[in-house]
């Protein structure tokens, strides 16, 4: 606990921030899991996939819940897996 007012308002500055950033993190997680689970199985549409996953980590890295680089990669990362398997699908 802090003892100067300063202090006594950073830490509930922190604790908010904190459960924000968690729940943006959740929902992240919760987002790609179904996205990578569309990808396995080949139902969705590649355009429609890469869209929601895009717009997913693109809202996590603006509200600085996960690093703008880490967004990027992990983008890059889905569009990597979903033209394999889209080409595998093809095969």
């Amino acid at each position: 606990m802090g003892h100067s007012p300063s202090a006594v308002k950073r830490e509930r500055q922190n604790l908010k921030r904190h459960i924000a950033n968690r729940d943006s993190r959740s929902t992240l997680r919760r987002e790609l899991k179904r996205i990578n689970a569309t990808i396995v199985a080949g139902t969705a549409t590649p355009k429609e996939t890469l869209s929601a996953g895009f717009k997913a980590l693109d809202r996590a890295a603006r509200k600085n819940a996960i690093p703008k680089k880490r967004a990027d990669r992990k983008k890059s990362r889905m569009a990597l897996a979903l033209n394999r398997a889209v080409a595998a699908k093809a095969k």
